[in-house]
């Protein structure tokens, strides 16, 4: 006996009828049948894990088959796409691999908000805690640069500094695309440039910090408002409604969302409503039948905040930040200041799969008040703020002060 075996009809066998009573309780009827596709050969000890694997599998290509924002895929073959990466994800010998698989799959449709998560970062994104050194970068003249440093990080202990470049990890130089998921413990070696473009050697080992959205609120010397929120969730709503009836009487307000990714549509309504007296037009989502849907403000509980605004966004904003940045643009409302959106503004909604990972797979489109779809294009701002590493390093924040230059000329 070689201690192989033809794991495929024992695969499918055991849980493709369950499966299917799971696609048609999740989505009412499955309108597109599964992809076929020849099983790998696995040896006899994985074939448990071959089972796990295909059990995953179907649910990912079926929940996008049934229920993306597009019915045409954006013109992504999934068919074809399920057949190819089928087979590989079947032989996947753990769950990185398995999700490296997936994500794979799912790149053709080029789509902002569909990803598959892994069972630890769907832990991680429950818990808003996982293993991190403490420090940001950001692209800045071709180069890799450090733009913040976590309070309390171990990067911050080690004396890691806003505006060093990133010249190599573990001896590596850093591509145009950055993934680095550390474990508790590890300690990679980064090679950094510093304010003087001296050489530094660091290897801050990564413990658990928390995710947890930051707030900033500060009054500046002018009498405005800043106000930085990282989330448009419950949470963050309501402290910035707070804020804003704090200081109802602050000339202007500040509203930072340059490290915002964005967060929940109806916490997106209700945070718009604070700048208004009246419920206004937030845009418009479009489901993948077609069906259209104009969201307005909520204004139960409003601050009505009267004061002038500005807004401040750079790439790192997305969804519903750019979305509420749209929206306030469209509406003459604020002046956006600093650097185009991240033109990811899909609707989206997280599913659970077996084992424990996670997909978020975007169902609905979006365009702006004025007709404007953002999805791939971002938000031009108003007014164009150049990000430049000698700011950085002099902890000059050109955003901010453009901002402050603008709400002190609306006053004359």
């Amino acid at each position: 006996m070689s201690g192989r075996c033809e794991a495929g009809a024992e695969v499918r066998r055991r849980f493709r009828p369950w499966l299917g009573v799971l696609v048609l309780v999740l989505s009412g009827c499955a309108t597109t049948p599964p992809p076929k596709f020849p099983l790998p050969i696995v040896p006899a000890a994985q074939a448990e894990r071959a089972s796990r694997n295909l059990e995953v599998f179907e649910r990912v290509w079926q929940l996008v088959a049934d229920h993306h924002y597009s019915p045409a895929l954006t013109g992504a073959d999934w068919r074809a796409a399920g057949e190819k990466h089928g087979p590989e994800a079947v032989a996947a010998a753990d769950e990185a691999s398995l999700y490296r698989v997936l994500n794979a799959m799912l790149a053709p449709l080029r789509d902002s908000h569909t990803h598959a998560l892994a069972p630890t970062q769907a832990r991680e994104r429950r818990t808003r805690t996982r293993a991190r050194t403490g420090f940001n970068l950001t692209r800045l003249e071709e180069r890799w640069v450090v733009s913040e440093v976590l309070p309390g990080s171990p990067a911050e202990e080690a004396g890691i500094r806003p505006g060093w470049i990133v010249v190599a990890r573990e001896g590596v130089p850093l591509g145009l695309r950055i993934n680095f998921r550390p474990k508790v413990g590890e300690a990679a070696v980064w090679e950094f440039l510093d304010e003087q473009d001296r050489p530094v050697r660091l290897a801050p080992a990564a413990r658990p910090l928390s995710t947890a959205p930051r707030q900033v609120a500060r009054v500046l010397e002018d009498g405005n408002l800043y106000l930085r929120f990282d989330e448009f969730n419950g949470a963050g709503r309501r402290w910035l409604s707070r804020q804003l009836k704090e200081h109802a009487t602050a000339p202007g307000v500040i509203v930072d969302l340059r490290q915002n990714p964005g967060g929940e549509t109806i916490s997106l309504g209700i945070t718009v409503g604070e700048f208004f007296d009246r419920a206004v037009d937030c845009g418009t989502f479009i489901t993948r039948g077609g069906a259209r849907s104009v969201k307005n403000s909520w204004q139960l509980g409003s601050a009505g905040y009267r004061g002038r605004v500005a807004v401040l966004v750079d790439g790192a904003t997305g969804s519903a930040a750019e979305i509420f940045a749209a929206v306030l643009q469209d509406h003459g409302r604020a002046t956006i200041v600093g650097r185009r959106t991240a033109g990811a503004v899909l609707a989206s909604w997280f599913y659970d799969l077996p084992g424990g990972g996670q997909l978020q797979l975007s169902r609905e489109d979006y365009v702006a008040p004025k007709g404007r779809r953002l999805e791939g294009k971002g938000l031009e701002p108003d007014v164009l703020v150049p990000r430049t590493l000698a700011d950085l390093r002099a902890g000059r924040d050109a955003d901010l002060e453009e901002a402050r230059r603008i709400l002190r000329e609306d006053r004359r």
